[in-house]
């Protein structure tokens, strides 16, 4: 009945996670933000993706 095990490969989820947040730190560097932070926090946020996607939180 549940499978805490994701059954998606990593680099699925990496990409539509990088994805996701690429288009929020994208228009936050088209508004002034520093191009750095704005990978920073795309790179963080994809960390953060796959641990809870191999976890099973999502």
């Amino acid at each position: 009945m549940y499978k805490p095990k994701s059954e998606r490969d990593p680099i699925g989820a990496a990409v539509t996670a990088g994805l996701g947040a690429g288009v929020a730190t994208s228009f936050a560097v088209s508004q002034g933000q520093s191009p750095w932070v704005a990978l920073g926090i795309t790179a963080f946020s994809v960390i953060v993706a796959m641990l809870c996607d191999r976890a099973g939180l999502v």
